[in-house]
């Protein structure tokens, strides 16, 4: 008899991503700023003892806003890259509608802080969760059995370089910082939009941070038609 073994959260993310609409497809596409708030039960300095000498780590956490049914799964799913019709194997993508809604995420780490009254916090970079994502577990990332150079990507391969051109008006540039700035247009770039949606006049919007996006979609032309900052 198999054991039951029952997951607990050892802490959760704090990112500008409110919604699911617009968190980048993979980690590392966008330089986002996230924070790894630890649960009371984890709040241990010793326990990330050596983890500063690390530049980045892994984070397995909980798809926990996806339709989940215990039981209940498909063994194909749609990736919105390949257009939203053509299916493929869920273990061949990284779609969050698995049998358990498991997440990867590499990130780069920042820096720690050791002293808040909060416990420890995490700085991180480049995360694709969603604010309030329970982490399950953390691990260092390891370049020479992590990275393989010669590996091979699947169909991936054909859709890893898409990307759309951000039209940044200056009217609209002047509402944000250099470094907001620069994370809007990754990810933008990466086009947030499902992809069996395809009308150019169709005005779409995006929340970040504390910014309301809204922007047009035309023949490879994003432009951003408007950003409101909201009260938070």
């Amino acid at each position: 008899m198999v054991k039951e073994i029952k997951f607990t959260p050892i802490a959760h993310i704090r990112s500008g991503f409110k919604e699911k609409f617009g968190i980048p497809r993979q980690s590392g596409l966008a330089d986002t700023q996230a924070e790894i708030r630890f649960e009371p039960e984890y709040r241990a300095e010793e326990a990330l003892r050596g983890l500063e000498a690390y530049s980045h780590i892994w984070l397995l956490w909980l798809f926990s806003e996806s339709v989940f049914e215990p039981g209940k799964w498909s063994p194909t799913v749609r990736p919105p890259r390949l257009g939203g019709n053509t299916r493929m194997g869920v273990f061949a993508t990284r779609s969050p509608f698995r049998p358990n809604p498991i997440g990867l995420s590499c990130v780069c780490l920042k820096r720690i802080d050791l002293k808040t009254s909060e416990g420890p916090i995490l700085y991180v970079s480049g995360a694709d969760l969603l604010d309030g994502t329970p982490v399950f577990d953390i691990k260092p990332y390891l370049p020479y059995v992590d990275s393989i150079p010669d590996a091979f990507g699947g169909f991936t391969e054909n859709t890893k370089d898409y990307g759309l051109d951000v039209d940044f008006p200056q009217r609209w540039r002047e509402e944000v910082s250099e470094e907001e700035y620069k994370t809007l247009c990754q990810l933008l770039r990466q086009d947030p939009r499902p992809s069996y949606q395809n009308t150019p006049e169709r005005v779409y919007g995006m929340s970040y941070a504390d910014m309301e996006i809204k922007f047009t979609v035309d023949k490879g032309l994003l432009h951003i038609c408007g950003i409101c900052r909201k009260n938070i």
